[in-house]
């Protein structure tokens, strides 16, 4: 609307003060040159919304300025609008207005010399290339340079929300791993304390109390061990050597001591446990194979001291490619109701059902298998893992079976990435 007052008002100006562009025209009234000026200025209001419909008003009023004596506004508002066309209306006419500009300047040019066959006529190509020409390509420069812009602005925004989604996979596997890590290393020594700890609440036996407590403060200076280790490992996760290094991660070779710790918790209700490692001798896996595969066992234990009822408990190896590992415990009547392994109609210990979900993560990282779940028991023992189904009747029991990659691609957890 500015524009088109101003052009307006321009033009009234122009015409009040007799500044017109040409003279001698077939319509003599100087009245008549407010036509095309009104028509032009009219179409300055749909530059935006309309510009294909503006452009097209807008030649006819230029075209009808050339039989008046024309003014300076009404050429230079179409000026305006040959360029709005460009900038603002489809892509279709951004390629063509230039080219039919381009044209019509060189025709004009070639048809004007034809006819008065003097070199001063090709100013008026000119004029026609100022008025056409130059106001396309200026359309062109600018929609193409905005274009440009908004690509990159596009772009940006991927990298940034690509960016943006990588951080939170990165800190949800991060907070992931802490939690394994938390639940791996606190749970099982929580576990055997809150068993021991009612056992001496229960049991009136002063001897067996004080077994209970030294089993207890046993645990709860591990456990305390444990944290401090993990705390060091995130406090100076860079290793720069400025402070003392925590203490390296857990490797199968502590696996006996594990298992040892467990027949020590277990006592008390009646399990054994065993270790029976088939594993190649002197043959070495990627450190995140090992540090999974003792969680596993670790977690499997836990729950062992937690559910399993009275019998032996066997943690089987074998390997190393794939790496197996078969953790397997007496199966009570009374299973809890999710399916993990019972020996009465409540456990020992609570339990949250995050165990078998850490391991499961664990194994999936590693690109493994895993299964978890009752299976039936013989009492030979021929089956792996089955034991001798003592004190549950049934010969069922609860098995964790686990099949751990241990080739180079191991060494790096699988990561899912965003395409």
């Amino acid at each position: 609307m500015l524009l088109a007052v101003i052009g307006m008002l321009g033009g009234l100006a122009l015409w009040g003060l007799g500044l017109h562009t040409q003279g001698g025209r077939p319509f003599d009234d100087s009245r008549l040159t407010l036509i095309p000026l009104a028509f032009m200025s009219g179409a300055e209001l749909l530059r935006r919304s309309r510009p294909m419909t503006a452009l097209g008003i807008a030649t006819v009023a230029v075209v009808a300025d050339q039989f008046t004596w024309g003014t300076l506004a009404t050429v230079m508002m179409f000026t305006d609008l040959v360029y709005a066309a460009v900038v603002y209306g489809t892509a279709t006419a951004a390629r063509w207005i230039p080219r039919i500009a381009a044209g019509l300047t060189v025709a004009t040019t070639i048809v004007v010399l034809a006819v008065f066959q003097d070199r001063v006529v090709i100013l008026v190509g000119v004029a026609v290339g100022l008025i056409t020409l130059a106001p396309a390509t200026t359309g062109v420069a600018l929609r193409s340079h905005r274009q440009a812009a908004d690509a990159a602005r596009l772009r940006a925004q991927q990298t940034a929300l690509l960016a943006e989604l990588d951080r939170r996979e990165a800190v949800g596997a991060e907070r992931a791993r802490m939690a394994r890590e938390l639940h791996d290393m606190v749970a099982n020594h929580l576990s055997a304390i809150a068993i021991h700890a009612t056992a001496a609440q229960s049991i009136d036996d002063r001897k067996a109390s004080r077994e209970a407590l030294s089993v207890i403060r046993e645990n709860s200076v591990q456990g305390l061990a444990e944290m401090r280790r993990l705390i060091g490992l995130l406090r100076d996760s860079e290793g720069d050597g400025t402070k003392d290094e925590p203490a390296a991660a857990p490797t199968l070779d502590g696996l006996a001591a594990l298992v040892e710790q467990a027949r020590v918790n277990g006592t008390a209700s009646g399990l054994g446990f065993t270790l029976d490692d088939a594993r190649e001798p002197g043959v070495q896996l990627p450190a995140p194979v090992e540090l999974a595969a003792y969680r596993i066992v670790q977690e499997s234990l836990t729950n062992a001291l937690k559910h399993a009822a009275p019998g032996e408990v066997r943690v089987a190896l074998a390997g190393p490619e794939p790496l197996t590992v078969a953790v397997t415990s007496p199966l009570g009547d009374g299973r809890q109701q999710d399916g993990r392994p019972g020996g009465g109609p409540v456990p020992r210990a609570p339990g949250s059902g995050a165990g078998l979900i850490g391991m499961e993560e664990r194994v999936a990282l590693l690109g493994g298998s895993f299964t978890a779940g009752p299976e039936d028991g013989t009492e030979d023992g021929s089956r792996a893992g089955s034991g001798n189904g003592t004190g549950n009747g049934t010969g069922k029991r609860w098995a964790v079976r686990a099949g751990l990659p241990a080739g180079e691609d191991s060494a790096q957890p699988q990561r899912r990435t965003h395409g």
